[in-house]
């Protein structure tokens, strides 16, 4: 090196010289401890010495790896890096909502279930499937004319729910599952208005309660409730009157039907009966005896009385002196025929002198008899129940028109179906009366009330 030197010229060894002194006494002089720009990307490092081999923590923001989800979230630029880690988070735990297509069908009169799949698009597999569900086969078979079915499908196209709303408060809803097609009832809620009718009977009972402003039903119910006591076709008179307390249903602020009959008062030739309705849902008499009796008077909607009750009758075949043991119902062929109580078929057969005929025994004292029948809908050993349709009006055996022969026998004799006395149906026990006063008393006095404000508006 020192030869290397020499070589050069003498100008150029003074400058070398003097560049290797300036170089030795700068690395010779002591140093300041250096110190952090304030220049840094973190404040809280400005101020912090930088020491040789020491370990100095940063804190660093990273955004999250969003493509490791396994979800594409879009990225907003507004937004900050914690707020897109929360979005991410929630595109993950939020489940996707598969695509549904609902379409609604209107029930056409001739259409059938099979044809209205079809024309949805949907198979009869996808058919039978759904009505293996009992209570959507119950009501879907039930469809009417202007009734509508609404359908939803996922983007395969198969049947994932149906709706059918059977009332203005009740929507039947067919949905699928892992399991196959499951049924449940939907319901609205229901607010209740009790209403007040009153009428007066001038010409019949069935103009007196459409005059008042009662449906049919409702009429048919306040036939139901009095007619253990009072023979609707015999028994009534021109001044009869009747107050009632029902109840109206609104769904939505609308006016959805008629809901049950609270209270009723029937005044018959002078005779006052009054019913009010329970929790259990029977309707007893002021003083808790059951208005259901174990027998229906008549078990037949009958146009007259042909023949009655009568011990020394005229047979009108025969022209014989013999005791007609039962009454006659004069009514069209095919009207319906209902046991009057409930019991056990202990005949169902035909013969030359009663046609089609149907004995009934209803425990060990009563037995009722049903003549002349067009058809029997019951057969021997059968069980029935009070109000059941046992057969219809017909003009079997030895008659001279159509009627139902009908008869009661207490004991093994006959008795007059209109006047024998019926048993009574189980009353409230001494426990449940207090609750039944309350009811009773609240309802009748609203009945009187009213009936007393509307006359006084006469």
């Amino acid at each position: 090196m020192a030869g290397l030197l020499a070589q050069l010229p003498r100008r150029h060894q003074i400058l070398l010289s003097a560049v290797a002194v300036t170089t030795l006494t700068l690395v010779l002089l002591p140093s300041e401890p250096a110190t952090a720009s304030r220049n840094t990307s973190d404040p809280s490092l400005a101020d912090k010495q930088l020491i040789l081999g020491e370990r100095l923590e940063i804190p660093v923001k990273v955004k999250p790896d969003v493509k490791s989800s396994g979800v594409t979230a879009p990225l907003l630029s507004a937004q900050p890096v914690d707020e897109v880690a929360t979005a991410a988070s929630e595109a993950i735990t939020e489940p996707v909502q598969p695509t549904v297509d609902w379409s609604g069908y209107e029930v056409k009169s001739g259409d059938s279930l099979a044809r209205i799949f079809d024309v949805m698009g949907f198979t009869p597999q996808q058919l039978y499937k759904l009505t293996q569900d009992k209570q959507a086969n119950k009501y879907l078979l039930k469809i009417h004319p202007g009734d509508t079915l609404r359908f939803a499908k996922n983007a395969e196209g198969e049947l994932i729910q149906l709706a059918y709303q059977i009332s203005p408060i009740d929507t039947l809803i067919v949905s699928h599952t892992e399991d196959g097609y499951v049924s449940e009832i939907a319901t609205k809620e229901v607010e209740i208005q009790e209403a007040f009718a009153y009428a007066e009977i001038d010409s019949n009972f069935w103009n007196a309660g459409i005059n008042a402003g009662l449906t049919d039903n409702q009429i048919m119910g306040i036939a139901s409730i009095f007619g253990w006591d009072i023979d609707f076709a015999l028994d009534l008179r021109k001044g009869d009157e009747f107050s009632v307390i029902y109840e109206k249903e609104y769904v939505d602020g609308e006016f959805a039907g008629y809901g049950k009959v609270l209270a009723a008062e029937f005044v018959n030739q002078g005779r006052k009966y009054q019913a009010i309705l329970h929790s259990n849902g029977e309707y007893y008499a002021a003083d808790g005896k059951a208005m259901r009796k174990s027998f229906l008077r008549s078990p037949v909607k009958f146009t007259y009385i042909s023949s009655n009750f009568n011990p020394r009758r005229l047979h009108p075949v025969t022209g014989r002196v013999r005791p007609h043991n039962g009454i006659d119902y004069a009514a069209n062929v095919g009207t319906p025929v209902m046991s009057s109580g409930s019991g056990k078929v202990i005949a169902s057969a035909y013969n030359n002198l009663n046609g089609n005929y149907v004995f009934i025994q209803h425990g060990e004292r009563y037995v009722t008899k049903y003549l002349h029948l067009s058809k029997r809908m019951v057969k021997r050993g059968d069980r029935v129940k009070q109000g059941q349709l046992i057969g219809r009006v017909g003009a079997t055996g030895r008659v001279t028109g159509a009627h139902l022969h009908y008869e009661f026998l207490v004991d093994g004799v006959h008795r007059n179906p209109r006047t024998v006395e019926l048993p009574q149906a189980e009353s409230l026990t001494a426990q449940e009366m207090p609750e039944f006063n309350k009811i009773a008393a609240t309802r009748l006095a609203m009945l009187e009330n009213q009936k007393r404000v509307l006359l006084a508006m006469r």
